[in-house]
């Protein structure tokens, strides 16, 4: 029960995600703002949606007894998701499941951004390892952790000139 409840609560976040972030895209595209990145973003929802069908997968077909420090690794997820909440209200209408860059304008630097760069990559690496940690899904801990890691080489570089190119994040973050 324990398992459902925790998946019925990740999936209604990112549905409620997706909505934040499709009305983000639309006002930012009204203003002028630039995609980048569109190749990989299939592949990055994919991963996602992939992870979700191996947790859930990985649970029937295994052994789904919980993990002896499952309660640290659901403390380190609530942790997770509060930062998660403080990443989208310091972006504001600038946060975004896409790469989308409005010209011109200052790059955010304050909330976690403030101390990392990529606070948003750090807390999906997290939570990508601790759901399935949780219930001793090593298969899919690992499989996701690894599949993340290739899709960030990917996207970040993407990102980052971006944000170079369109705005004053080269000086802020040097």
């Amino acid at each position: 029960m324990f398992f459902l409840i925790l998946l019925l609560i990740v999936i209604a976040q990112r549905l409620i995600e997706l909505r934040i972030a499709k009305r983000n895209e639309e006002w930012m595209l009204q203003h002028g703002a630039k995609e980048y990145g569109q190749n990989h973003y299939f592949f990055m929802v994919l991963m996602h949606a992939g992870f979700f069908i191996s947790l859930i997968m990985e649970y029937f077909f295994r052994n789904h007894a919980l993990n002896a420090f499952w309660p640290v690794f659901l403390l380190i997820f609530i942790v997770a998701q509060i930062a998660r909440i403080w990443v989208i209200t310091s972006l504001g209408k600038y946060w975004n499941t896409k790469i989308i860059v409005l010209p011109g304008i200052k790059v955010v630097k304050k909330g976690p951004f403030k101390y990392v760069k990529h606070p948003n990559y750090i807390i999906v690496t997290i939570e990508l390892f601790v759901i399935p940690m949780i219930f001793n899904l090593y298969i899919t801990a690992t499989l996701f952790l690894i599949l993340n890691q290739i899709i960030l080489k990917v996207r970040i570089p993407i990102e980052e000139k971006a944000l170079s190119e369109n705005t004053d994040y080269t000086e802020r973050f040097d």
